[in-house]
């Protein structure tokens, strides 16, 4: 539906954790034109990585509404509504999900949403799959010249239509380039909720880094954290760096730190990770940044991602003082946009919504590559997890296809959802230590 008289687009974003609903508002915000305002209303999907208020807040981003919703309150809502652009910052399953719940609910609509998706971060695992299951919004995202390149070669490969992918870059980008070294200088360690993902490596990349800290008096040393022990992210964190930090004791120039990474970044000198997407953030502003090979370089581990972008090393070279030189054109590849591009990053998707909304007749029908006639063994157990049928109707017995949720419900459900955190990290772990007995 057109933008309004007074150039106001409004857009929804729905979410199902705290970086994607960081990727999606930041998203929303890029791809709205120059001179327009963006009525921004935020929807989080109910589910066990339901970002708490705290999160949310160190996300930093604005919306003029925020509430939790299920999946089958959204689409009621989405078929009541009158928005521009609709961002699904969603897992794959969730976005397929919702692609056919929404086919559904605007199939006597005259006009509807551009729906826009895409990925939070680097993609370098389940790249057919995840792909797919995003293929039938009307733009998929792509945050690099690489990865547009990858998506459509996809797509073209199983004979889906291609034309949806579009090139962009990292929405969350930006900041003061690096200004050289501080004072004191700052290594900063950007933890990874489930990277690598058992207590030997974890208690090893800990162990490094305090070794770090003690080797070099002067500098300062910084965790930099994800989550406080009980919030969840996009990935399950069983093994909370907090909780193993608590048997050592490290010197007093080593810290554990929270917020926003693009503050913490301001006073960064050396940036370390093993495969985090700050790597790229840190790479724009042109801040030494290195992707560790301590535990090799596996595609587990996601960090097989950086081959070539001259920024591998070990804590053995980084404690000998190594700074790391990256590649230029891998940079330049993967939508870092260290060369002042950044700027027209988005130029492309702001287009291709623009004609869209502009399409005589509206935005044609959503339609999915997956179907209950080329994937009937596999998207139905998909539509069935957000309780959803094989057309996209609610199933039988939905929660809340009626009505919106009552104090008592609600209460239930963050009492359930605190239940699940307990039982993941720390009963899960204690139930596989015994069974390793």
């Amino acid at each position: 539906m057109p933008a309004s008289a007074t150039k106001t687009r409004r857009v929804a974003v729905l979410a199902d954790s705290d970086t994607r609903w960081k990727w999606g508002a930041l998203t929303a915000n890029r791809i709205s034109p120059d001179d327009s305002d963006i009525r921004l209303d935020g929807f989080l999907l109910r589910g066990r990585a339901t970002p708490t208020a705290r999160q949310l807040q160190e996300v930093g981003v604005h919306a003029d509404s925020l509430r939790e919703v299920s999946a089958v309150e959204f689409l009621r809502t989405m078929a009541q509504g009158s928005y521009d652009v609709l961002v699904l910052a969603l897992v794959g399953g969730g976005v397929q999900a919702m692609l056919h719940g929404l086919k559904r609910v605007w199939e006597e609509q005259p006009q509807r949403p551009v729906v826009v998706t895409g990925y939070v971060g680097v993609v370098y695992e389940k790249l057919a799959d995840g792909l797919l299951l995003r293929h039938g919004a009307d733009l998929v995202l792509a945050n690099s010249r690489q990865d547009a390149e990858r998506f459509r070669a996809v797509y073209d490969g199983v004979g889906a239509d291609s034309s949806a992918v579009t090139e962009v870059a990292l929405p969350f980008l930006g900041g003061a380039p690096y200004p050289g070294e501080h004072d004191p200088y700052t290594v900063v360690f950007a933890a990874q909720p489930s990277v690598p993902d058992s207590r030997k490596d974890r208690t090893y990349l800990l162990n490094r880094l305090i070794q770090h800290a003690r080797k070099h008096p002067e500098r300062e040393v910084l965790l930099k954290l994800r989550s406080k022990p009980g919030e969840h992210t996009t990935h399950i964190e069983e093994l909370p760096y907090q909780k193993l930090v608590q048997r050592l004791d490290p010197p007093a120039n080593f810290k554990l730190v929270y917020g926003n990474m693009g503050e913490v970044l301001d006073r960064t000198d050396l940036l370390v990770t093993i495969s985090s997407t700050a790597a790229l953030e840190s790479l724009h502003r042109r801040i030494p940044t290195v992707v560790l090979s301590d535990l090799g370089v596996r595609e587990v581990l996601g960090n097989h991602h950086f081959v070539g972008s001259g920024c591998l090393a070990s804590w053995d070279q980084l404690d000998d003082g190594h700074s790391p030189t990256p590649d230029e054109e891998w940079v330049s590849r993967q939508g870092v946009c260290a060369d002042g591009s950044y700027a027209t990053a988005f130029d492309a998707a702001r287009e291709r919504i623009a004609k869209l909304l502009e399409r005589p007749g509206g935005v044609p029908a959503l339609t999915p590559y997956y179907t209950p006639a080329t994937a009937p063994g596999y998207l139905p157990g998909i539509l069935a997890r957000h309780h959803l049928g094989p057309d996209g109707s609610p199933l039988p017995g939905a929660p809340a296809h009626d009505s919106e949720p009552g104090p008592v419900r609600q209460i239930v459900r963050r009492a359930a959802r605190g239940a699940y955190r307990h039982g993941v990290q720390r009963v899960a772990p204690v139930i596989r230590r015994m069974g390793e007995l």
